[in-house]
């Protein structure tokens, strides 16, 4: 911890109050809230959706008028370069310019919105070091190459000429935190900056953004939910609930020793890699009104459900004059598994490993190159599209992103209705009454039923979006990473609901998620997948309690444990370049092949084709360069020691 007396504070917030007007008048959306950040300190703010924590960022910003907000009260505090603290609140826009991305980065929550649709990412990047730092445009660009290898983007050079929508968003968000660190400001504001990540970009990212700090005395003010992050990356925490500060003290206080119930129970809330084998034991608790105890797997049947057999998917690589197929995407590569009745696997993995492909072919909204896919004693890949169509009121699907999946233009009782009526499987009154009682299901009022997708947090977003789902009585539900993007207590919540509707109904679920604690707390049978194979299957407690491939290990390892003593450093995370998944067209990969090392428990074969570690990246990298295939034994692994 440093020495706060000897430093003057770069960021002090005083009696920060700011207001938004409405309709009904005017709702407060920060009442009272003050604290301050010193050099080279992280200073998380906590707490859930709405309690006002982006709010006292976006203040600090001044970006909160173009909000609708209005700064009512207080004064915002900033220390410049060489000169004595200024008040931000008084400060013209003209001023703020100059400060905004040079003395201040921000990190945007939502990195599709915040960067420019029609800009490629290359221009973005370098519009902020040409602007405050009079780069000439070839110094700028190598910085910004320099930035997007720094946030571990592959392949950084075509990267600088694509658009956003071309990137993943997990790729956006690492752009989006290269242009925040691209003029090293004095102080960098991260919302939500990991949301979207998975574990092991999101510990780099962590780790990059400590290093950073240590190396140019940065103060970072951090706004998460996530309390693994906090005890991660936190020197200090401000707990926010309703627009107040409630608890604020060291991390190693605020984890050991919390003192105000919101804390408790935000902490009680999380989930917690080992919980499940009684490792961790957290105490049940209530959190806004909702029990949120720690809730066992259900048993299930060993009748199965779904079987999916050698499932291949692709997706072709446009180029040259005609536009003609030059190589393909393999997403999805020689993928197996079976889910039983009433049960759930979980497939984890990383950004761009084919788990969301994987998810979608089997509902076929993408087409499958080859493979067997059964759903009871139904041949998904024989059905024509009448039948398909038909044979889609037994699997439904959960999207990531609840408000991209609603429409905007209908009110929530028609959107969960749109099923029934689609499909008529009830008339009249009784859709009305199917469709109450699913809001019931779901624990939404059904006042909620006249309300349009724009009106809810998002949480109760994808609560709607769990109820559309359960319209049709569905015997397999795929969710594709349905609770990434939720508060901890939400996600909590949603997790429970779906479990408990999974004990009631016979419910299997495949759920698509990066998030470990999560896996564990609902998965009967759990694939890891990497570069579109599965590289480890088994039950539950034989992958997390006995991880036999290297990639599992990894991805266990940079899991953050919502202990603030039990820190990770780069020293820890030790992964390598990722092999490109493009391959020519002519390529044949091989077969996948599996150990199984206990009774269920399997582990893909595979060995480096005589080829040293650094010898296997470059000759990857090389003959992938020259559209060559990679020597056998090598495509579809990680590169480790």
């Amino acid at each position: 911890m440093l020495d706060e007396t000897v430093q003057t504070p770069i960021a002090q917030i005083e009696k920060l109050r700011v207001e938004f007007q409405t309709k009904d008048g005017p709702v407060v959306g920060v009442e009272d809230v003050s604290f301050e950040i010193n050099p080279g300190e992280t200073v998380c703010v906590v707490g859930e959706s709405g309690s006002g924590k982006s709010v006292s960022s976006l203040s600090l910003m001044r970006l909160i008028e173009y909000g609708g907000g209005d700064i009512a009260s207080g004064r915002l505090l900033f220390a410049r370069k060489d000169n004595d603290p200024m008040d931000l609140a008084d400060a013209d826009q003209d001023l703020m310019r100059t400060i905004r991305g040079n003395e201040i980065g921000m990190i945007f929550q939502e990195p599709m919105t915040a960067l420019n649709p029609v800009f490629t990412v290359g221009r973005q990047l370098t519009e902020g070091l040409r602007l405050h730092r009079g780069m000439s445009r070839g110094q700028a660009t190598e910085r910004a190459l320099e930035l997007l290898r720094q946030v571990r983007i592959p392949e950084p050079e075509r990267r600088l000429k694509q658009y956003p929508h071309e990137l993943s968003g997990g790729m956006r968000q690492r752009v989006v935190i290269a242009m925040a660190l691209a003029c090293e400001p004095r102080l960098l504001i991260a919302d939500e900056p990991t949301t979207a990540l998975d574990v092991t970009i999101q510990a780099e990212i962590l780790a990059l953004m400590d290093r950073l700090k240590r190396e140019t005395g940065t103060a970072v003010m951090f706004i998460t939910h996530d309390m693994a992050v906090v005890a991660q990356m936190a020197d200090r925490v401000v707990v926010m609930f309703r627009g107040n500060k409630v608890e604020e003290g060291p991390v190693e206080e605020i984890f050991e020793n919390p003192q105000h119930a919101y804390t408790k129970a935000l902490l009680a809330a999380v989930p917690k890699l080992g919980e499940m084998t009684g490792k961790a034991n957290p105490e049940p608790m209530k959190l806004m009104g909702h029990d949120l105890d720690s809730v066992a797997p259900i048993k299930g049947t060993n009748e199965p459900l779904l079987k999916v057999e050698n499932l291949v998917t692709r997706f072709p690589v446009k180029g040259g004059f005609f536009r003609r197929t030059v190589a393909n995407v393999h997403a999805v590569e020689d993928v197996s598994f079976t889910i039983n009745k009433g049960q759930t696997l979980s497939l984890v993995g990383e950004s761009g490993c084919g788990k969301s492909s994987a998810g979608r072919s089997i509902l076929r909204l993408v087409e499958p190159q080859s493979g067997h896919i059964m759903l009871g004693d139904k041949d998904i890949m024989a059905l024509n599209p009448s039948d398909l169509r038909e044979a889609r009121r037994d699997m439904q699907m959960i999207f990531q992103d609840p408000f991209a999946s609603l429409n905007p233009q209908m009110q929530l009782a028609d959107q969960v209705a749109e099923p029934i009526h689609n499909f008529g499987t009830l008339k009249g009154s009784a859709v009305q009454e199917r469709v109450s009682m699913l809001f019931d299901r779901v624990e939404l009022p059904r006042s909620f039923m006249r309300r349009y997708p724009h009106e809810l947090s998002g949480g109760q977003r994808q609560r709607v979006a769990i109820a559309r789902a359960l319209a049709l009585n569905p015997k397999l539900i795929i969710a594709d990473e349905a609770v990434s993007a939720l508060d901890v207590s939400v996600q909590a919540q949603v997790l429970n609901l779906m479990m408990e509707l999974q004990a009631e109904m016979d419910l299997s679920f495949l759920f698509i998620s990066h998030d470990m604690a999560v896996v564990e707390r609902v998965s009967h049978h759990v694939g890891v997948m990497y570069l579109g194979r599965i590289v480890e299957m088994g039950p539950r407690a034989r992958v997390f309690e006995n991880p036999h491939h290297p990639y599992t290990q990894a991805l266990m390892k940079a899991v953050p444990i919502a202990d603030p003593r039990q820190r990770k450093g780069e020293k820890d995370l030790n992964f390598k370049p990722i092999p490109s998944p493009i391959h020519p067209v002519d390529y044949v990969p091989e077969p996948s092949r599996y150990d199984e090392v206990e009774p269920g428990h399997l582990v893909l074969k595979g060995d480096w084709g005589g080829y040293s570690r650094s010898d296997a990246i470059e000759e990857v990298e090389a003959r992938l360069r020259e559209g060559m295939d990679a020597p056998e034994g090598l495509e579809g692994r990680r590169l480790y020691d």
